[in-house]
């Protein structure tokens, strides 16, 4: 007598996820999302920086501007500050009076637009016509002491 053994085969087919690919797709997920959120802190980074930088390019100008309003003030630009009451007050300022009121109100606003911010300026008068170098600093995070400069002629009458 023949015996016929017959032997079957289970054939398993898988559905779904394992355990190990949902914990490999969180991974790279997360992964992912800490780009995105550096991406984030980066970009408001870069326009506190550009508001920064914009205030300092306006001061600078309303700074500039005072300076050719007064021009026979020269080296006074480089004293101290002093409310004289120059505009608000309808008071007849010398431009030493004025020049002294011009920097108490870009102080002020330096001080309100900035962090720590400070306008400085330097008065030349080796060369013709005079100039004046107008330097605003502020403190930011990050960075080694951000400036803006520029150097402006101006012709005393």
């Amino acid at each position: 007598m023949t015996v016929k053994t017959t032997t079957s085969r289970t054939i398993r087919y898988q559905t779904g996820f394992s355990l190990v690919e949902v914990l490999i797709a969180l991974v790279i997920m997360s992964v992912g999302m800490l780009g995105i959120a550096g991406l984030y802190v980066e970009g408001m980074k870069a326009g506190r920086t550009s508001t920064f930088r914009h205030h300092a390019v306006t001061l600078a100008s309303d700074v500039a501007d005072r300076i050719r309003a007064n021009p026979t003030a020269g080296v006074d630009y480089e004293g101290a500050r002093g409310n004289n009451n120059c505009v608000l007050g309808n008071v007849d300022c010398t431009p030493a009076q004025m020049a002294a009121n011009d920097i108490d109100l870009w102080l002020t606003q330096a001080d309100e637009m900035l962090p720590n911010g400070n306008i400085a300026i330097t008065f030349d008068d080796t060369v013709t016509p005079n100039t004046y170098q107008i330097d605003g600093t502020w403190d930011e995070a990050g960075e080694t002491a951000p400036s803006y400069s520029i150097i402006i002629p101006v012709n005393p009458f």
